[in-house]
């Protein structure tokens, strides 16, 4: 059984995550701005109310994992920040909230738990079709997809700079989920992957994907978007 930290765990892919590893047996970290009831309530997880795009609450983390584990096996960036707005509306602040969410706390979180990963630790970022160069863009989706397109060298470069360690970086640039943040984001679409059916994929991968791959980047996609 294992340790595994998660964020964006109120809902969408992150809550389904969080409660599948949990019915699994494993310690679950679940760590969002929202604490959902049914991982309040269940005996594996531990919920932190946590926001990480702001550096101070890293500390709050770090106090859980020395106190508690001591070691983290498996960490998976999953909470995200969309704004869909043209690029002429699109001012700083957005791209600031977007990057503090997308990149920075991405990379403040894994900087916590790095001194509690040993060889065969995974990393797992969840970023988007969207940040893959060369893919298909979309309207709207400026701050968005560049952040996504940001986490993808961000794991290329921690991969290569870890691997000595034998702590693995790999990073699923996802397709579109029928998640309630791309509802909110594209009113009336609808996604041909539920967050149920990507959880069930990342879970998976959170746990062997390291066994096959340190350093990539893997198109999760049936459709496009």
């Amino acid at each position: 059984m294992k340790n595994i930290i998660i964020t964006g765990t109120s809902r969408g892919i992150g809550y389904e995550l969080a409660l599948q590893f949990a019915n699994e047996g494993h310690q679950v970290l679940a760590i969002s701005r929202k604490t959902p009831q049914e991982l309040i309530a269940h005996a594996n997880v531990t919920c932190l109310s946590v926001d990480i795009s702001i550096e101070a609450d890293m500390q709050e983390i770090d106090k859980f994992i020395s106190s508690s584990w001591k070691q983290v096996d498996i960490l998976i960036n999953n909470a995200g920040s969309l704004i869909n707005k043209p690029f002429s509306q699109l001012t700083q602040s957005d791209f600031e909230a977007v990057y503090k969410v997308n990149v920075f706390g991405v990379a403040n979180l894994t900087r916590t738990c790095l001194p509690y990963m040993q060889k065969g630790s995974h990393v797992v970022s969840v970023s988007s079709m969207g940040g893959i160069q060369g893919s298909m863009k979309f309207p709207g989706l400026a701050a968005y997809s560049s952040s996504k397109g940001a986490v993808i060298t961000l794991s290329e470069l921690l991969a290569e700079e870890y691997k000595d360690q034998g702590i693995a970086f790999n990073v699923l640039a996802l397709g579109a989920v029928n998640t309630e943040m791309l509802q909110e984001a594209f009113p009336g679409y609808e996604a041909p992957i539920s967050p149920k059916e990507m959880a069930d994929y990342i879970f998976n991968f959170a746990l062997t994907g390291n066994r096959f791959y340190n350093g990539k980047v893997l198109q999760v996609s049936s459709s496009t978007p």
